[in-house]
Formats: C-alpha cells, sequence, structure tokens
C-alpha cells in the first residue's frame, strides 16, 4: 500500500494480530498509553484487540500481515522489533506476492519463527497519566529547542523537583533525561523520514551539534541518522 506523507489511518481494533512494516518512509501506531514508532529496518507488532490508530511520516510502503498467533505469550501493547534481511523479504514477498495457499502458510510460519528472535527495540513513547506529568511532557514536547530543567519544569506544573522525578520514574519506568532522548530520538525519526537534512534535525531536536545527534542516534538504533533519511523520496543529495 502506498501512502502519502501526512496520512494516517483512524483508531480501530483487529481480532487477529497484526505486523506493520514499511519499506520507505516511517510510521507510528498510537494508542492510549503510548506511541511506537517504525523506521524501515524495524516493524511494529500490534496485539489483538489493541485499539490503535497510524501516522506516516514521509511517503510511505505500507505492507501488513495478519496473525492468529501471538508473537509474545503476554503480549497485550504494540511492540517495535528489529527486522533482518530475511525477515524484511519474507514481509513483502507474503504481503504482496500472489502465491499458493500451501506455500504462503509455510512462508508465513518461517516468518513468524524469524520475528520470535528478533530483538525488542527501545522505541516506545509513553502517554502520561498523571495530569502534572502530562502538562510537564507537552511543554518540553512544545519545542525541542528549549532545554527544561526539573526544576523548571516543576515549577510551571505546581510539583516538586522530587515528585516530577518520582513520577517519571514510577509512570514511565525512566528518569527525566532518558524519556527526554526517547522524546528527541521519536522527533528525529519523523523528521528524517520527511527528508530534513541532519544538521536541521539535530537543531530542531534540541542537541548542541550535530555529531552529538549522530552519537545518540547511533547508540539508540545502531546506525546513523543518515541510513534512515536516505529512505525518503523527499531526501536529496548532499542535503
Amino acid at each position: 500500500m502506498e501512502l502519502p506523507a501526512g496520512a494516517r489511518i483512524d483508531r480501530h481494533r483487529h481480532d487477529v494480530h497484526q505486523l506493520v512494516y514499511m519499506s520507505t518512509g516511517a510510521a507510528e501506531v498510537r494508542t492510549d498509553i503510548g506511541s511506537w514508532i517504525a523506521p524501515p529496518d524495524r516493524a511494529i507488532w500490534i496485539p489483538a484487540g489493541c485499539a490503535h490508530e497510524h501516522r506516516f511520516h514521509g511517503p510511505t510502503r505500507f505492507h501488513s500481515m495478519a496473525f492468529v498467533v501471538n508473537l509474545l505469550p503476554d503480549g497485550a501493547t504494540p511492540l517495535v522489533i528489529a527486522v533482518p534481511p530475511l525477515a524484511r523479504e519474507l514481509i513483502i514477498t507474503c504481503s504482496t506476492a500472489e502465491l499458493p495457499a500451501a506455500e504462503l502458510d509455510r512462508m508465513r510460519q518461517v516468518l513468524l519463527d524469524q520475528l520470535r528472535r528478533c530483538p525488542e527495540q527501545p522505541l516506545r513513547l509513553p502517554v502520561a497519566a498523571d495530569p502534572r506529568l502530562r502538562e510537564a511532557c507537552a511543554l518540553v514536547e512544545e519545542d525541542l529547542t528549549h532545554i527544561w530543567t526539573l526544576s523548571a519544569l516543576g515549577h510551571r506544573v505546581g510539583v516538586s523537583e522530587r515528585s516530577l522525578t518520582r513520577l517519571f520514574r514510577t509512570e514511565f519506568a525512566m528518569t527525566y533525561p532518558q524519556w527526554r532522548t526517547q522524546l528527541r530520538v521519536h522527533r528525529a525519526m519523523q523528521l528524517l523520514a520527511e527528508g530534513a537534512p541532519v544538521t536541521t534535525v539535530a537543531h530542531r531536536c534540541g542537541w548542541s551539534t550535530p555529531s552529538a545527534f549522530i552519537d545518540v542516534y547511533r547508540r539508540v538504533l545502531g546506525h546513523t541518522p543518515g541510513t534512515d533519511r536516505a529512505t525518503s523520496p523527499f531526501a536529496r543529495p548532499n542535503a
């Protein structure tokens, strides 16, 4: 399925488990408790019954497959997984090729076996339940070039720095700096899929230098931001 930049699929749910993979662009899956984003070397597994919506960044080639068997025995929320070359080709073939039913079933089983070996990726951006934490997060998200301290955030939302620290840990299982890095990487993947130059992305996401951005991005995703930007049809050479 070819989707234009900025496309959305409204909130819905499936009776079966769903795997979504983008061979170009990037896609977000959003639920009431968080959002998950995947560039072209990642896929998103969505459990059956999970209400979710999709948002697409950059022109996106979207592949979707349904499974009756869960990827994880107790998986109740979406997760992002790495997609090695074999799994990538299996997803594209199974979702696009017209094959005999028996052959397709065998390929889907091989794919499911491969997916169970794919490591989960830390690409979830949680949504706060506590209104004070939700307000603090919104302030940071509004302008990533503004560096908020916990003390300043607490003052704005009417809570102590200590209490705000505790809220980040109890709700997100992350420190404030860890969550902010997660947010920056999440936003960076959106911008890269839309063809923004690496230097521009670094600035708009609040990094002091492009090299600092590249270092963090490589540590989180295992490759440089230029790799993901190159998959965008909007990207221009040497931009």
